[in-house]
């Protein structure tokens, strides 16, 4: 085992004792903690690649870790291996106000950077909730809230610093907002859990902040009314920055919990960015259209406070829905369809879990075609979590079977390995050969991502 060498190199930044390291082996997932051999906390580069060439001589895994803020297992063990966490790789190394982008270690956190910008009047549009660090944002192709307007992960990271699984070290992208130049290698490190290569630093794209803002709310009488209503509003090209559905089980767990005066009915939370008569503008329009579709009265949002409060508790989704039970944890999947497919897919799960003996609140980026049943099932109930496990497979197979994919944002990790070969068909065997490639001794979080089959 390399826990020696590791030690020599770090020193008390290689962690050991179980109690210490047991947060590394958690995630937000509802598969169960997997202690890693040990914690490595490297503070540059340099000393990744002696920590990638420790392991890689002992043939000991590695498990690149940010915040464990990921759903689907992306961070557990499946076999004896050290945690790489990045947590102290927390610097902002270049900032480029005039080209609206930013480079930073890939322990910076999503607030952290925001903090940063603000004096600026710029930040950094990806918002998944949790405050997760940017390399991990960046492995899970993470996304959030604001995609409809400002895009994924996926288009905003202009490039990348990677350690390879035999200690090199490359940069994909450049600070640019196209290129021509070859494969592009950034994309295939955004979304690879770490599977591929440990991401040190990220290059992401920043906006200007919005000279104004508001926030509303809008209940609903059907889910099926709502998404008519976002439908029009992308179909009339209106450039709105947030729009998220909660369905009445998820409304009244947020009511609830946060202690709101809400209609318990389908609701969309919406958010407008641009100018004051740009805001008012749109503001004016999407009033029409929910008002052709039977929307309720607006509650809006304007100041800074009132609209934390409104998407805090849009955030808050997750802790409601857990404390709709007690002992109880929340199996959270995810599905993305074309926005074409988003009412039969929406419309065809809540006939399904209609009858379910479990909650199963339901929320989602319907912007962007993304949404979540949140499964709330009773700890140490073998019978619930296989229910759940049974729901999710159908969500899957209907996403999949109406043009979309198993996750959106959350990635692969353990959760959904065994939905990859039917998205992917044969290309999977492509996939395989990248991984086979640039990690012949599959040292690089083993067990995610690619089905044990291919």
């Amino acid at each position: 085992m390399p826990i020696q060498a590791l030690t020599n190199l770090l020193s008390e930044r290689t962690l050991t004792e179980q109690a210490v390291i047991a947060k590394y082996g958690r995630d937000e997932s509802p598969y169960p903690p997997a202690l890693p051999l040990a914690v490595c906390l490297p503070e540059s580069v340099d000393e990744v690649v002696e920590i990638v060439r420790i392991c890689r001589e002992a043939s000991t895994p590695i498990i690149p870790f940010g915040a464990g803020s990921s759903l689907e297992g992306g961070v557990l063990p499946t076999c004896p291996a050290i945690a790489l966490s990045l947590e102290r790789m927390n610097r902002i190394v270049r900032y480029h106000p005039h080209d609206f982008s930013v480079t930073v270690q890939a322990g910076v956190t999503r607030l952290q950077l925001n903090a940063f910008l603000q004096e600026y009047g710029q930040f950094f549009s990806v918002d998944p909730g949790a405050d997760a660090t940017l390399g991990g944002m960046a492995s899970t192709r993470a996304s959030g809230t604001n995609t409809v307007r400002y895009a994924s992960m996926r288009e905003n990271v202009l490039a990348l610093q990677v350690v390879l699984a035999d200690g090199q070290v490359i940069r994909t992208g450049k600070n640019v907002r196209k290129s021509a130049a070859g494969y592009d290698l950034t994309r295939v490190f955004v979304g690879a859990e770490g599977t591929l290569g440990i991401i040190t630093e990220v290059t992401v794209r920043l906006y200007p902040q919005p000279a104004a803002v508001a926030a509303a709310m809008v209940s609903f009488p059907s889910i099926a009314q709502a998404i008519h209503t976002v439908q029009a509003v992308l179909q009339a090209g209106i450039p709105i920055a947030r729009v998220e559905l909660l369905d009445e089980v998820a409304i009244g767990a947020v009511r609830q919990y946060a202690g709101l005066e809400l209609e318990v009915q389908p609701t969309l939370f919406l958010e407008f960015h641009g100018s004051q008569a740009g805001v008012t503008e749109q503001s004016e329009q999407v009033q029409q259209f929910a008002g052709q579709h039977t929307g309720g009265i607006f509650r809006w949002a304007l100041a800074p406070d009132e609209r934390a409060k409104l998407w805090q508790a849009r955030h808050n989704a997750y802790h409601a829905a857990k404390a709709m039970r007690p002992n109880c944890r929340v199996v959270s999947t995810d599905v993305c369809v074309p926005l074409s497919q988003l009412e039969t897919c929406l419309l065809e799960t809540k006939a399904d879990i209609l009858h379910a003996a479990l909650p199963c609140p339901l929320v989602g980026h319907v912007g962007d075609g993304n949404f979540h049943v949140m499964l709330v099932v009773e700890n140490d109930n073998p019978q619930e979590y296989l229910l759940a496990q049974e729901i999710n497979q159908r969500l899957v197979t209907r996403a999949q079977r109406l043009g979309g994919t198993c996750s959106g944002e959350h990635g692969i990790g353990l959760g959904k390995r065994k939905f990859m070969l039917a998205e992917h068909g044969t290309a999977i065997h492509t996939m395989q050969l990248l991984k086979n490639s640039l990690d012949p001794k599959n040292l690089l979080n083993p067990g995610k991502v690619l089905p044990d089959d291919v």
